[in-house]
């Protein structure tokens, strides 16, 4: 069973109530979804109304992506209105995104209620934009919109417009329950009805109105679609699209079925977690598979029976999806995989060295304070190597101050200074930023510039606050999430304070101090 995933998280994902993506934010989602195997990347609906789409789509041709495709998203022309001069489908051929989808009308309600045209006139709409788009794209994928809810209302209208999309020269037909109300047995029964008239590989788009958008998707690869297209950790408008995250999971472990990014399983949770820290959402603790909760053991005689055999109370081993066990009673969490990330960078150590205890306790106490490893890679391995002795402070802090001021023409400016002492030098620095955080790493940077000339290749690609707990006054206690990239790489480092400015600091130290670490270590 041989299935493509197709993510909309930047695209469908991007329509939640709560989120609202960043050029920043969208490049680099499509750095991680590309990493983790993802085939297919929605990238956004370009058009002049929408400038950070069309911007994303020059940006994204400078990425190295390693297997994904970007696709571009948009719609059938309008009525009465030849392809070439449509300035949606315009807009679509200028984005020069490999692949191109596009939406159309299945539902005859649709056709005749809202977009006011006749049902001939929408399947030349259909047939004439993918003719149009195949002549300048290598690949075209048509979203049948509404198609269940259409076939359930004139099935003989809804298998023609699949028709129509298949004489375009469609290179996949996904078959969109939009309202998201189908049950799976109507969609197992309509899938089977299309492929008697259908010869193009079918496809899935799923909302989850009803809560059964997974169920849904894993019907559809049941019947034969080969597409599936969703949403990492289920983001969207209303109740949220099929969830990638639970979706892949389960092609994986309950269906055998082959995908690229299955091979990538193990990281899944990493994945998740990643994804919402971007977004700025806080992560589902009892999402399936990866959440925090998915493998959390509090009753004693389950305790019991999986410390006997483990699949007594767990249908998959956590480890394989990047997660671990929690037994709640006992306070013991997330040692196991301590211990395997600690190995990757001593190897050789034992776990029942001291220093592995002592190691568990920091990492417990850091993450009681508001601190999240999970997220924040480079950070968990700062602690790693200031706790096993393997990692010597490359200069000494003496003090940092940041000050705001307001100019008589109402100009907010923001300046930092930075006193580090570095061998038997000090490097006292002062920087004008755009707001306090960026002053702050400019200052830094331009103190450790001269001892460290590689810092001049180190940029601050994202920066995000979260307020920590229930409380969200001015002494709530928050935690910055930044990420740095250079011409190699990226990481992700954290810092937690009741002051923005100090947990800024702690995040901008760790990602400058990670890069000094992977020079002089050579680390991975």
């Amino acid at each position: 069973m041989k299935c493509f995933i197709y993510d909309t998280t930047l695209r469908d994902g991007n329509q939640d109530r709560k989120i609202s993506l960043s050029l920043a934010d969208k490049i680099q989602i499509t750095r991680i979804l590309d990493s983790f195997g993802i085939d297919y990347i929605e990238g956004g609906w370009p058009n002049p109304s929408n400038p950070t789409d069309e911007e994303y789509f020059r940006e994204v041709k400078k990425l190295k992506l390693k297997h994904a495709k970007i696709a571009a998203f948009g719609s059938t022309r309008r009525p009465k209105i030849l392809p070439e001069k449509d300035p949606l489908l315009q807009a679509l051929v200028k984005s020069e995104a490999p692949v191109k989808t596009i939406f159309g009308k299945s539902w005859d309600l649709h056709v005749t209620e809202v977009i006011h045209t006749t049902l001939e006139e929408n399947l030349d709409m259909i047939q004439s934009s993918i003719e149009f788009l195949k002549e300048h794209s290598k690949e075209v994928i048509y979203d049948a919109e509404h198609f269940f809810d259409g076939y359930k209302a004139n099935p003989e209208y809804a298998i023609e417009t699949l028709k129509a999309a298949a004489l375009g020269g469609a290179d996949f037909i996904v078959l969109c329950d939009t309202n998201g109300g189908t049950m799976p047995w109507e969609l197992e029964e309509i899938f089977e009805a299309v492929k008697e008239h259908v010869d193009v590989p079918l496809g899935i788009h799923v909302h989850n109105d009803s809560g059964l958008a997974v169920a849904n998707s894993i019907y559809a690869v049941k019947s034969g679609a080969s597409m599936i297209q969703g949403v990492i950790n289920g983001y969207g408008e209303r109740c949220g699209n099929a969830n990638l995250t639970t979706i892949m999971a389960d092609l994986v472990f309950k269906m055998g079925a082959k995908f690229f990014a299955s091979k990538k399983i193990s990281g899944l949770r990493k994945l998740f977690l990643s994804v919402d820290q971007i977004v700025n959402l806080a992560s589902d603790v009892r999402a399936p598979y990866v959440g925090e909760a998915a493998f959390a053991h509090k009753g004693g005689a389950h305790i019991d029976g999986v410390m006997k055999v483990s699949r007594s109370f767990e249908h998959v081993d956590p480890h394989s999806v990047g997660n671990d066990r929690v037994f709640v009673t006992s306070d013991q969490a997330g040692g196991s995989l301590v211990v395997e990330k600690l190995k990757a960078i001593k190897p050789g150590i034992d776990k029942k060295d001291p220093m592995v205890a002592k190691l568990l306790l920091a990492i417990k106490e850091k993450e009681n304070a508001g601190w999240h490893f999970d997220s924040a890679e480079a950070s968990f391995k700062m602690l790693v190597y200031r706790q096993l002795g393997m990692f010597t402070e490359p200069f000494e802090f003496m003090n940092y101050r940041v000050t705001e001021d307001k100019t008589p023409q109402g100009l907010s400016v923001s300046q930092a200074s930075v006193k580090l002492k570095i061998g038997d030098k000090i490097s006292h620095q002062v920087s004008e930023g755009d707001g306090p955080v960026n002053a702050l790493d400019a200052a830094l940077r331009k103190a450790l510039l001269p001892f460290f000339p590689y810092m001049a290749k180190v940029r601050l690609d994202d920066f995000k606050v979260r307020v920590l707990g229930s409380s969200v006054g001015s002494d709530a206690l928050v935690r910055v999430w930044t990420t740095f990239g250079d011409d190699k790489e990226h990481w992700n480092v954290a810092g937690v304070s009741t002051n923005i400015i100090e947990a800024s600091w702690l995040a901008l130290m760790d990602g400058l101090c990670y890069k000094i670490l992977k020079e002089t270590k050579k680390c991975k």
